[in-house]
């Protein structure tokens, strides 16, 4: 079997297995399986949890109005949410997890820019996670320690114990905890309007401040985008003949439901007292909506915790596995895959027993700084697909290092560098803040930049290339790839 073909192995019919077989490794026609329906709670629940909750806060933290920050909140994330649901139908055209698909744009080496960047996100975020269950477990059990490196432990277990049964147990682990969310936020947002002491401007239309907005609908959309390298992770078994207009649907409807809601919990938790921190905010804030719910909206919020840190560690292994398989062979199996879920399992919870709060503060500040990193590479992956090669690739040649896309591809990364360059004058955060962001009042517009700039740099990049060439040596390259395919490109 040649090294391309490694990656393209026999199909299996499907059937439901309690552990996932593949990785990264194309999906064949006959294991798809799923309804697109599905994507909704996958990314409501990726949304509805405690870690959500920040992005809310930021507008009222800089003085902003509830009524306005909460208006900021919905725009940010109806803008963020939009890039990243299109990513989403990559997934069953491909039959590929998310950040592989990046080689035709970057190259096969190339690719690895972005992919370092995710692996230190995924890990980055899920020690965050690890952190905040602690937190959240103290507000449940005043008697653990809201530091409890028991706690820690155990959640980060139970979250890599799903990731390694994989996508079919995390699909349906979604559903579960989508349905208790909604369930629990419902009663949350039927009660808050009637028991709540609002400050005395909370609702004012006069109230409006301008850096606050911006800074709480950039935010918004920020952590909404940020959610671009995990997506067709969880739509690549669905049959191919999925819609992209189904897929973007399902996928916005869910994000931006489950994040907008969530995020509007932080926002009201904030208002009512700005001085608790995220689990303490949700819990008080519940209880002054229908005393007595704060500790089960904590608690329902701690499995979202889990599932979402499922999520990392899962597309933390795939994109470790890509890492591995851009610098020599790699056989995919189980005992890899499982293998390198233990390796980032033990990392992300060596960061967060060692982690002092002075490093979690430091370290959030850096997590900022590589949301900017993924702005530029969502901008040349989706125009790529949509507006370029029109999802037109070569499965065979995504994993062949002497291919098609080539080692290192100079349209993607010249696009992707001038993206980020452009973007500089615009960054806010601790370590940095650009001149534009200074005359704006410390208001982060930078992904509005980035996006455009690196778009359009990469359609001007791409006017050289032969297009139709392009589409039959992909069409060739993949002839017999899969024995159910009875289409001639893919």
């Amino acid at each position: 079997m040649s090294r391309t073909d490694a990656k393209v192995a026999t199909p299996r019919r499907h059937r439901l297995s309690l552990v996932e077989r593949r990785s990264i490794d194309y999906v064949p026609l006959a294991e798809r399986h799923g309804k697109v329906w599905h994507l909704w709670p996958v990314w409501f629940s990726g949304d509805a949890h405690l870690a959500t909750l920040a992005a809310g806060v930021v507008g009222v933290a800089l003085g902003g109005n509830f009524l306005w920050s909460a208006i900021a909140v919905v725009l940010g994330s109806a803008l963020g949410t939009f890039f990243m649901a299109f990513h989403s139908a990559q997934g069953p055209q491909l039959g590929l997890p998310q950040m592989i698909q990046s080689r035709p744009q970057f190259g096969y080496r190339g690719a690895l820019l972005v992919w370092l960047v995710a692996l230190i996100a995924y890990v980055g975020y899920n020690a965050f996670n690890q952190i905040l269950a602690a937190q959240a477990f103290h507000q449940l059990v005043p008697a653990a320690p809201a530091d409890s490196k028991l706690t820690i432990i155990v959640f980060n277990l139970i979250a890599v114990a799903l990731a390694m049964l994989g996508y079919d147990l995390i699909h349906l682990a979604q559903r579960w905890v989508a349905f208790i969310m909604i369930g629990m936020l419902a009663l949350f947002t039927a009660g808050i309007g009637f028991r709540a002491g609002w400050p005395a401007n909370a609702f004012d239309w006069h109230g409006f401040k301008g850096v606050p907005f911006l800074a709480g609908l950039f935010a918004a959309a920020s952590y909404q985008i940020s959610w671009s390298i995990y997506v067709s992770d969880y739509s690549r078994y669905l049959p191919r003949d999925v819609s992209v207009r189904a897929s973007f649907w399902w996928t916005y409807v869910g994000a931006f439901i489950g994040g907008s809601w969530m995020m509007l919990v932080g926002t009201v938790g904030a208002a009512l007292d700005p001085a608790l921190n995220v689990a303490a905010a949700m819990q008080a804030a519940a209880d002054a909506a229908m005393p007595g719910l704060g500790a089960p909206l904590v608690f329902a919020s701690m499995l979202g915790l889990i599932t979402i840190s499922t999520l990392n560690f899962y597309g933390s292994s795939l994109t470790l596995l890509g890492i591995i398989n851009s610098f020599g062979e790699l056989r995919l199996t189980v005992g890899k895959r499982l293998v390198s879920l233990l390796l980032l399992a033990l990392l992300s919870m060596a960061i967060s027993l060692l982690a002092s709060n002075n490093f979690v503060k430091a370290f959030e500040t850096w997590l900022a700084v590589l949301l900017y990193l993924f702005t530029p590479w969502t901008a040349v992956n989706l125009v790529d697909f949509y507006w370029v090669r029109r999802g037109h690739y070569s499965v065979r040649e995504i994993f062949n290092p002497r291919g098609m896309y080539g080692v290192w591809n100079w349209r993607g990364l010249v696009s992707y560098a001038v993206g980020f360059i452009a973007m500089i004058p615009f960054f806010s955060t601790e370590l940095y803040r650009g001149p534009v962001a200074r005359a704006l009042g410390n208001a982060d517009i930078a992904m509005l930049v980035g996006l455009p700039v690196s778009a359009l740099v990469y359609i001007a990049c791409c006017r050289s290339l032969d297009l139709e060439a392009d589409r039959r040596q992909a069409m060739e390259a993949d002839r017999g790839l899969d024995p159910d395919d009875r289409h001639s490109s893919r």
